[in-house]
This record gives structure tokens, C-alpha cells and sequence, in this order.
């Protein structure tokens, strides 16, 4: 485990997310930008499309597993999880087509009732204590 952070499920924490996805992977990662909109996307999508935008939490991590793995653990939409949809131009789906397009891989995973959604960015591992 790189870093973990756990905020309310409201639409202003999406700011603190983004800066700790900042601090937590380092402004010299080749990847920044990317997993900065990537956990954002995802992290938007669980304060709008599950329990954790009703009372709810997010949980964001970031993991070194050969790679740099992002993590945002929503409270679940009652079993439904994200997915790709087929539309380009629908209303509805526009987060998982940026993850798609920006990370080296991703995937859902059901944690309980929670649901976690796990991006892959290739890069060196963010360098903790120091230079």
C-alpha cells in the first residue's frame, strides 16, 4: 500500500481527491494527469451512481503491484457495478470510456456490498520518505 484515503460520499471531496491522488503518486509521474482524471472519473461515479453519495464514503488507494494500481471503493449500488457501455455518444457512461481510454488496464471487483474500481498506469512506483 502506497496511500489511503477515505471521504465522504459528496461532490466537494472530488477537490481533495485530486490532490491527494497528486501528493500520493508525485508530480514527476509520467502518468499524473491520467490517473488524476481516471480516479476522479471513477470517484464521481460513486458519490453519483451508489449508496455512498447518500450518506456514504469513497475510499481511494494506491497500490504498487509492479505497477501503479488506483483503487476507489464506492458503498455499492445494491449488486449493480460499472460497466463499458456500447454507446460512444450516450448520456450515460462517459467515466468508464475516459478510464478505459487513459488506464493500462481496469476492472470491477465486488467487495461485499462495496464495489472497487481498480486502473493499472505503467511508470515508476512514487518514492515515499523523501527524494
Amino acid at each position: 500500500m502506497i496511500a489511503s484515503l477515505t471521504l465522504p460520499g459528496v461532490e466537494r471531496s472530488a477537490a481533495h481527491v485530486r490532490a491527494f491522488t497528486r501528493d500520493a503518486v508525485g508530480e514527476g509521474h509520467p502518468a499524473l494527469d491520467d490517473v488524476q482524471t481516471c480516479v476522479n472519473e471513477a470517484f464521481v461515479n460513486g458519490v453519483e451512481h451508489t449508496a455512498s453519495g447518500r450518506g456514504g464514503t469513497v475510499t481511494v488507494r494506491f497500490v504498487a503491484a509492479g505497477d501503479l494500481v488506483a483503487e476507489v471503493t464506492d458503498d455499492g449500488a445494491g449488486g449493480q457495478r460499472p460497466v463499458l457501455r456500447d454507446d460512444p455518444f450516450g448520456e450515460d457512461g462517459r467515466g468508464m470510456r475516459i478510464i478505459d481510454a487513459l488506464a493500462d488496464a481496469w476492472g470491477v471487483r465486488a467487495d461485499g456490498e462495496r464495489t472497487t474500481v481498480w486502473m493499472r498506469f505503467a511508470g515508476p512506483l512514487p518514492v515515499r520518505g523523501g527524494a
